[in-house]
């Protein structure tokens, strides 16, 4: 077993290898970069990444990224590229071949099947006088120095510069095509992360109980409302506008201070300035909201009125915090 402080020492190694292997791909970010940038950008078609080994594993990653981000990819292996999977690329399509030495069998056969079909090929690769690097049209340069590995075999450093130069296209393509956080939530509606970026605090109030009481309501009544909502608080209202809040722990307040509960009412007890929320608003801006003021309720309005109620619970269950 290699000691603790081996291990670490080889941690560290390997992180600042690859992060030498990213920092030295800015020198390589030129005028091939901008023309491919600008070629995605007036792509009419999709773009198409492929590689072979590990190289396919970060293709994937990329059309992965692409498509979240606004522009249209698909992933071909380049082994089966060769043997059908070059029917998938069409006329308006753009392909990213990617390879650290560009010279892999798989790829000396299809970098020029992919010149012959007349697209426009981009050659991500790191050694810039091989088979790829003469076939391709433009070149996004992914040279490392050498990989993290002890025996400089195992693809981890060239892998880390592929990913991060297909990140840095990505965001590029990103930004010029004004790509905001409301595309991002039409592409991602699903899990936590769509949930933050779609879901609104009316839909959550909706699924809640609206608990409301008038100003002269007995001490009583606004315990029932309470009990019965299970919310924790209830609404003062009248004529649907909202007077204030009173929550179960304004009630234990009012019965540490008070023994005689008969002449007092829900206007007496009640926050004359609660916290709200519009329904239109997002239920992060609620989150937001009730982590400013250390809540734990929050009300929701339509247009002032009087909506519904959001529980700190609600966020959790939805997977917003």
């Amino acid at each position: 077993m290699k000691s603790k402080k081996s291990i670490i020492g080889d941690a560290v190694n390997t992180l600042q290898l690859e992060a030498q292997s990213i920092l030295g791909l800015i020198e390589h970010i030129n005028d091939d970069f901008i023309r491919i940038i600008d070629h995605i950008l007036l792509c009419k078609g999709r773009v198409i990444v492929t590689g072979i080994g590990k190289s396919a594993i970060i293709a994937q990653k990329i059309v992965a990224t692409f498509n979240s981000t606004g522009t249209p990819s698909i992933f071909m292996h380049a082994a089966d590229a060769v043997h059908g999977d070059l029917g998938m690329i069409q006329k308006d399509d753009i392909v990213i071949c990617i390879s650290k030495s560009g010279n892999t069998p798989e790829i000396k056969v299809l970098a020029p099947l992919l010149k012959q079909s007349g697209n426009l090929m981009i050659g991500m690769v790191g050694q810039l006088n091989s088979e790829l690097a003469q076939q391709a049209d433009l070149i996004l340069n992914t040279t490392v120095a050498k990989e993290a590995c002890p025996h400089n075999l195992a693809p981890t450093t060239s892998t880390t510069a592929q990913l991060a130069m297909g990140d840095a296209l990505a965001i590029c393509l990103l930004n010029a095509r004004n790509f905001n956080e409301e595309d991002f939530g039409r592409y991602h509606p699903g899990g936590a992360l769509g949930k933050r970026l779609y879901l609104k605090a009316g839909d959550i109030a909706l699924k809640n109980q609206k608990p409301s009481i008038a100003p002269s309501a007995s001490v009583k009544d606004v315990i029932i409302e309470i009990s019965q909502n299970r919310l924790g608080a209830v609404v003062v209202v009248e004529a649907d506008m909202i007077l204030g809040i009173i929550t179960d722990g304004d009630i234990r307040r009012m019965l540490e201070k008070h023994t005689n509960l008969a002449d007092i009412r829900a206007s007496d007890l009640m926050n004359p300035h609660p916290k709200t929320i519009e329904k239109e608003l997002l239920a992060i801006n609620a989150l937001e909201l009730i982590k400013e003021n250390n809540i734990t309720q929050l009300l929701v309005t339509d247009a002032g009125a009087y909506f519904g109620m959001i529980h700190l619970h609600d966020l959790l269950q939805e997977g917003i915090i």
